[in-house]
C-alpha cells in the first residue's frame, strides 16, 4: 500500500532503480535470519535497518519523520499499527536531528493508521509523519521489522 496525495503524486518515483534494489532485497533476503542492526545494501543510498521489538502503546510511539530518507517499513513476523499523517497537520515535539535524519511530533488529535502484518509494508516519504510500533487490539506482541532507507 502507498498513499500520499495528488500534491506529491508525480515528485518520486516509486518504479525508480533504488526503490527496485530494495524490493529485491526485501523479496531475496532471508529476513528472519537477519541479525539487528543496519544492513546495507548499496553505500548510504541504501540500507536495511533490521529491528526487533515489542510494540507498545500509542502513547509510547510518536509520530516521526525523516528528510534523507524514505522508509520501506516491511514487517518480517509479528503485526503492529502503523499510524501516518502529512507533516504540515503535524507540531514537531522537538528540533530535527540532522545526524540521525530524525523529527518527533505530538500527538495529533486525527490522524490515520493501518495494521501492517506479517509481509505487509508501507513507503513513507519525507512529507509524512508516521508512527510505527503501536500494538493493534490483539495487545502487544514480538515483532521483526526491516526498514529499508532509500535516499532521497
Amino acid at each position: 500500500m502507498l498513499t500520499t496525495t495528488m500534491k506529491y503524486a508525480e515528485k518520486y518515483n516509486y518504479l525508480d532503480e533504488k526503490f527496485q534494489k530494495a524490493f529485491r532485497f526485501l523479496r531475496e533476503t532471508d529476513l528472519l535470519a537477519l541479525p539487528v542492526g543496519n544492513v546495507l545494501i548499496d553505500g548510504e543510498e541504501i540500507y536495511a535497518n533490521v529491528q526487533s521489538y515489542t510494540t507498545m502503546t500509542p502513547e509510547d510511539c510518536l509520530f516521526e519523520a525523516h528528510r534523507k530518507y524514505f522508509d520501506i517499513q516491511y514487517v518480517a513476523e509479528g503485526e503492529e499499527v502503523f499510524g501516518y499523517e502529512p507533516l504540515d497537520s503535524l507540531t514537531p515535539a522537538m528540533e530535527y536531528d540532522e545526524e540521525r535524519d530524525l523529527i518527533f511530533y505530538e500527538e495529533p488529535d486525527q490522524s490515520s493508521s493501518i495494521v501492517l502484518k506479517a509481509g505487509d509494508f508501507a513507503i513513507v516519504p519525507p512529507e509524512d509523519g508516521h508512527a510505527p510500533r503501536r500494538m493493534t487490539k490483539n495487545g502487544a506482541c514480538q515483532v521483526k521489522k526491516i526498514v529499508v532507507k532509500v535516499k532521497v
